[in-house]
């Protein structure tokens, strides 16, 4: 059964920015999934509280601009991330064609310092601000953005774990699978 319109119907939403950006697209029993291949999914990713509050209120339209913004950030992603500490420079020109369009500034106002992003047009903002984050991620903890262990899953996360042992992207789906092959594997030798 289709979750109603509008729901994210993604197993994983709960990871920073840039990493939720990636995890536009999935797999599971019933097949691949990409919830950026159509107007009415962008609508969906744009309005998660995770997204809502990263572009600051903004406005942001849903049209195909966005979208082939958004798709054009989730490739250069994608190539960044298969090697976070060392990406390749197809992945590094990849980012910074999405970074190039937009920019964040300093300025002082009267009650203090502030911040501001400025892009050329409104359709860039989603894009930019996941390319973004992935700076940040990749500042604080590089080694900590991964892909699933699971061979089967293309979904990524950002290790919050104290040990920084986090294997899956969710203990749950994937972990619980992981662990039931191996037991069945045992219980079959034996």
């Amino acid at each position: 059964m289709p979750p109603p319109s509008g729901t994210d119907p993604r197993p994983l939403t709960d990871e920073p920015l840039s990493i939720d950006l990636l995890n536009t697209r999935w797999i599971d029993a019933s097949g691949r999934h990409d919830l950026l291949d159509s107007l009415d999914g962008l609508a969906t990713w744009l309005a998660g509280p995770l997204v809502s509050q990263a572009l600051g209120g903004a406005t942001t339209p849903v049209d195909h601009d966005t979208l082939e913004r958004l798709l054009q950030a989730r490739t250069a992603l994608d190539m960044a991330t298969a090697n976070p500490q060392h990406p390749d420079a197809d992945a590094v020109e990849a980012v910074n064609a999405v970074l190039a369009h937009g920019r964040r500034g300093h300025l002082l106002r009267p009650d203090g310092p502030d911040t501001f992003v400025e892009v050329e047009a409104p359709s860039w903002l989603p894009a930019w601000r996941a390319a973004e984050d992935y700076l940040r991620l990749l500042a604080e903890r590089p080694e900590r953005i991964r892909p699933c262990g699971n061979p089967e899953c293309i979904l990524h996360f950002y290790d919050t774990s104290k040990n920084g042992t986090r294997r899956w992207c969710s203990m749950a789906g994937c972990g619980n699978r992981a662990k039931a092959q191996r037991h069945y594997a045992r219980q079959k030798k034996a």
